[in-house]
């Protein structure tokens, strides 16, 4: 849909196939990272999609990588698979902005989280940092102090590419990495999935600890991947579960279509959706009927109750991790928007806020049994496709825009759910549009299994369309 011919992975079938390339003398890790680079040193200064290119370290990489392969060390199946980190994970050897001109080197652990060395563990070659909104605290992507990333499914406007991981998303749906590093706490892998045509995954708050990632909400917080299809999702989760987990760690088996079971929500979810999402939404849920999945109607009032908590609960957490003395100093450095945002915390009294976390607390609980029967909920990512960036100029529009787009997404962060979303196929002509598909904590494995299924069923569809 949105993919520019000649990305290395892609076009070898992904993740697997380019791993299997590799192992067979196909194709180096040295090639593979250097055609990256050259399509980053081609594309990028239009696309704006990474802060920083890590060039000789990744090349160095991916050097050592074939070197390991030729004397017989195997690290596994992301070994020497060039990828991007979002510039708010410390990366040794790379500088860390947070999407930011206010310095906050003093707040991110200057050494790399387990996440990261589990990266390095694995063989990935590091290609640099992708561009982000400021501090991780805005959902359409627009970034003042460091620019706005150029959606690559429109080459004529100037689209949104979704927040906050906004050069992740751009950056694997342009082919610039084999597969991306965001983080999401509010949405924020799931929407530029969505709105750039490419396969995101939300873990669930916890699985992969923050250490070393600029925290926007500690309590909300959760690392996530963007590739190109639900497939490279699955290895890429699975090889990083055994790295930080080891044999305690155990493999999903594969679904199967006609035994999986999908709840359609009642209310929230599907409304006030747009012309183009409704009608790929409703064929991809006629295709998944006509093969087997069972839908069940599913009631979730919990949902709605995001639209309180965030607007509460976000400034205050970035407020505390900012410092009033440092916002206050530097607020003339930050995004307008950004700065309005967060300074909202300060009218915020400590009684509203326990109130909406004891009531997160309690919706956690209660909102389970509505899995009841069902591996996952269904609904669109986003209610609308990608608006372009011009839409935004005016502030309240920008505003409702932005609370619109995280309606669908946000609630599985709310609700400590993991949570994806797959590309639909509807057509070059078409703007991307996602299906989000939530599950129960820790569910990650089944659900990426799930999505695997539908998207093949989805595509193939679509090939007979």
């Amino acid at each position: 849909m949105t993919l520019i011919p000649d990305d290395p992975v892609a076009s070898a079938g992904g993740l697997r196939r380019a791993g299997e390339m590799l192992r067979s003398g196909i194709l180096s890790s040295e090639q593979m990272t250097q055609a990256y680079l050259d399509r980053i040193h081609e594309l990028d200064s239009s696309l704006g999609a990474y802060e920083h290119v890590a060039a000789k370290q990744a090349l160095k990489t991916a050097k050592a990588m074939d070197s390991l392969l030729a004397a017989g060390t195997d690290l596994g199946p992301l070994m020497g698979i060039p990828i991007s980190v979002k510039d708010l994970f410390t990366v040794q050897e790379m500088p860390m902005t947070a999407g930011s001109h206010v310095d906050v080197s003093d707040i991110t652990d200057p050494h790399e989280g387990p996440f990261i060395q589990a990266l390095r563990q694995a063989g990935c070659v590091l290609l640099g940092k992708t561009r982000m909104v400021e501090f991780a605290f805005g959902i359409t992507g627009v970034s003042q102090p460091r620019g706005t990333p150029w959606n690559p499914c429109d080459k004529k406007v100037h689209r949104i590419p979704g927040g906050s991981s906004s050069g992740a998303g751009v950056a694997m749906a342009a082919g610039l990495c084999a597969m991306a590093i965001g983080t999401d706490t509010g949405g924020s892998v799931r929407v530029p999935a969505a709105l750039c045509g490419v396969f995101g995954l939300k873990t669930t708050f916890g699985l992969w600890s923050n250490q070393g990632v600029f925290p926007l909400a500690p309590d909300m917080d959760t690392i996530g991947l963007l590739t190109h299809s639900a497939s490279d999702s699955a290895l890429a989760y699975a090889e990083i579960m055994r790295r930080l987990y080891g044999n305690s760690f155990r493999p999903t088996a594969p679904a199967t279509l006609d035994g999986i079971s999908l709840g359609l929500p009642l209310e929230y979810f599907w409304e006030d959706l747009s012309p183009e999402v409704t009608n790929a939404m409703s064929w991809a849920v006629d295709q998944l009927v006509a093969a087997g999945v069972h839908f069940q109607n599913v009631s979730i009032p919990e949902a709605s109750e995001r639209e309180r908590y965030f607007p509460v609960s976000m400034p205050v957490q970035l407020l505390n991790t900012l410092g009033r003395e440092r916002f206050e100093a530097n607020r003339h450095l930050m995004d307008s928007v950004i700065g309005d945002r967060t300074s909202l915390g300060f009218n915020i009294t400590a009684t509203q806020l326990l109130e909406v976390e004891t009531r997160r607390k309690l919706s956690i609980v209660k909102v389970l049994k509505q899995f009841n029967g069902v591996d996952a909920w269904i609904s669109p990512t986003t209610a609308s496709t990608a608006p372009s960036v011009a839409s935004l100029e005016d502030y309240q529009h920008a505003y409702r825009q932005a609370i619109n787009m995280t309606r669908n997404t946000q609630p599985a962060n709310y609700l400590e759910l993991c949570a994806a979303s797959i590309p639909l196929p509807m057509g070059d002509q078409c703007l991307p549009v996602g299906l989000q598909l939530m599950a129960p904590p820790g569910n990650e494995g089944a659900l990426l299994a799930i999505c695997e299924v539908i998207e093949i069923e989805l595509e193939k569809a679509a090939a007979n369309f």
